[in-house]
């Protein structure tokens, strides 16, 4: 376990990582960092046996945030995506059964009634729907970490997504002079670069 302080600011994320879902992770990121929590998820480089890895962030993390909204059959396999509801699972079996009652989660969807039709055992719990949209999605994590960590440090919406849209700006630029591609960035290099940002402005 890591130390209390680290552990009560991590966030883990647990999302789709496909280039469809690329502008919600990214706005997720920066929006964790901005509320002065630190994101974490499977992307870290590491090269541990992923479920193991998956297993040791949630040890980590009291937060987390998981989107179940890329549930759909893929194209390709006309299979369901059933890592995402896995993840969350292993995330509430760690608060029911693990050392750490007080660890906290978020469940996001395309729209807040959609779960019922895959995941009715989740009726009752307080699903929030982002409908695909960045800006929607920033107000929702940024009043769920107010709320639930009770502090009162956070900004509010307005000011985390004209902050991301001035970054979003910026990114470009950044990104040239430190000769990293932008459309090639690690979760551990767009992390960085958004932490870095923020101390900057």
């Amino acid at each position: 376990m890591v130390s209390n302080g680290e552990y009560s600011d991590n966030v883990f994320i647990n999302c789709p990582f496909d280039d469809d879902y690329r502008v919600l992770f990214n706005v997720i990121v920066f929006t964790i960092h901005e509320c002065g929590f630190k994101p974490r998820c499977a992307k870290e480089e590491d090269e541990e046996f992923r479920l193991m890895k998956i297993e040791n962030l949630i040890e980590n993390c009291k937060y987390g945030i998981h989107d179940l909204s890329r549930t759909d059959p893929d194209k390709d396999t006309n299979l369901p995506r059933f890592n995402m509801p896995f993840e969350l699972g292993l995330f509430v079996g760690c608060k029911r059964y693990g050392n750490d009652k007080n660890k906290r989660y978020l469940v996001l969807d395309i729209d807040e009634h959609r779960y019922e039709q895959f995941i009715s055992d989740l009726k009752g719990v307080d699903i929030k729907g982002h409908n695909n949209q960045p800006q929607d999605t920033v107000r929702i994590i940024r009043d769920w970490l107010r709320g639930t960590s009770r502090r009162t440090t956070i900004p509010g919406a307005n000011s985390i997504w004209s902050k991301y849209q001035l970054f979003t700006v910026d990114l470009p630029t950044i990104c040239r002079d430190q000769n990293l591609d932008v459309d090639e960035l690690t979760f551990a290099e767009y992390s960085t670069l958004v932490y870095e940002w923020l101390k900057e402005n």
